[in-house]
């Protein structure tokens, strides 16, 4: 059975969850990573950002953010996260397709992390230009097309 994704903009959650999503962010990204950056970037509160994720034992193991795009596409997923030891569940597929239906079949864009490139080709996506490096991890541009 598919996991129950969650959504709420930021005005909608309460702090308790909003600070759960942001410490998983962290501890991924930050902490396991090991990459010191501005996690925290002000796009979160943004109106139209949304914030999925998935709760095991009422707690988020799984979340991503689906942003209002910019040039060229209609929407952005960034910041998909999955705690160490939930991985291998289908919680990061069922946040991205539920990402992609939220969508609405308009082009969507990605920032991957380049070894998971054959893992969003699942979802449609396709290289978009050359692979750069973000605080030191390789990642390249991807696009869904409509």
């Amino acid at each position: 059975m598919p996991p129950d994704v969650r959504a709420a903009r930021m005005r909608d959650l309460d702090p308790l969850t909003l600070y759960a999503l942001l410490r998983l962010r962290t501890d991924v990204f930050v902490v396991e990573q090991e990459c010191p950056y501005p996690e925290l970037d002000g796009r979160d509160a943004e109106p139209d950002t949304e914030h999925l994720w998935v709760e095991v034992d009422g707690a988020p193991v799984a979340t991503l953010r689906l942003l209002r795009g910019g040039e060229g596409a209609a929407y952005r997923i960034g910041r998909v996260a999955t705690h160490r030891e939930h991985r291998g569940h289908g919680y990061a597929a069922a946040l991205v397709t539920e990402a992609l239906r939220r969508a609405g079949g308009t082009p969507v864009e990605i920032d991957a992390q380049t070894y998971l490139e054959g893992w969003y080709a699942r979802f449609g996506f396709r290289r978009s230009g050359p692979d750069f490096l973000e605080d030191g991890i390789p990642h390249l541009p991807m696009r869904r097309e409509a």
